[in-house]
């Protein structure tokens, strides 16, 4: 004889890590309920019902509002499997994501760690680091960017680095000079901003665009590796006199 299980409500909180409170929350709004209840009106769950609570969460997790779930589930067109199976390729896309994050991120760790004398001022890092962002960069993107840089020697993204932080230095020594934005020097040294950065980006204004919006959006960013809020807003008003 096969005995069925039977869950009360604290031990099915237990169990899925949610809280009783929830559970009661999505029994008044009728989206899951116990299919029994004990003579003092304890609530109880059988295995049937554990097999709607996951199909609850898993759209939930899919981004389904309870109201959107609570529609899906009563429509009799409902397939569970199908849900399973969108599930898994969501999360076998987000597990790349990570991989790839992962490998941006050992690499950065490589790098920071075999040239601790260097000064961190360099753009080659803060585009690596810029690349982990999906938020920012779409695939498209960060591939172009690694593209434009695979023909790069070694001795050549050397100079690079070594013309970024001079720049960098450059650019801050005529902030706290007080230098005005629209002065000619500070305007030459808008236009080499550009131009190296356009050695990354190819010049794409849509890439350009999502990194000022990730400079704009993280001002003291750590990762920003000495260009802070206050730098990069006078090198964009230098560059909107060029």
């Amino acid at each position: 004889m096969i005995i069925k299980r039977k869950w009360k409500v604290g031990e099915l909180a237990r169990q899925t890590g949610l809280t009783v409170r929830t559970l009661h929350h999505y029994d008044q709004i009728g989206l899951f309920s116990s299919s029994d209840v004990t003579e003092s009106g304890h609530r109880i769950y059988i295995e049937a019902d554990i097999t709607k609570l996951q199909q609850i969460l898993s759209l939930k997790q899919l981004g389904f509002t309870l109201e959107e779930i609570k529609e899906t589930i009563d429509n009799p067109n409902f397939n569970p499997i199908g849900v399973i199976k969108f599930q898994l390729e969501t999360v076998k896309k987000q597990i790349g994501v990570q991989e790839q994050l992962y490998s941006r991120l050992e690499g950065m760790y490589e790098l920071l760690s075999n040239q601790q004398e260097v000064q961190p001022e360099q753009f080659i890092k803060l585009i690596e680091v810029i690349n982990m962002s999906e938020k920012y960069f779409t695939q498209e993107q960060l591939k172009k960017m690694k593209k434009q840089t695979e023909h790069f020697s070694s001795e050549e993204k050397k100079e690079i680095e070594k013309q970024w932080s001079e720049l960098i230095a450059n650019i801050r020594t005529e902030l706290e000079k007080k230098t005005p934005a629209n002065h000619p020097g500070i305007i030459k040294l808008a236009k080499r901003w550009q131009e190296l950065t356009n050695k990354f980006t190819g010049g794409d204004p849509e890439i350009i665009k999502a990194a000022e919006r990730f400079h704009a959006e993280n001002p003291n960013n750590p990762l920003l590796y000495g260009v802070d809020g206050e730098l990069y807003k006078y090198i964009q008003k230098a560059m909107s006199h060029i």
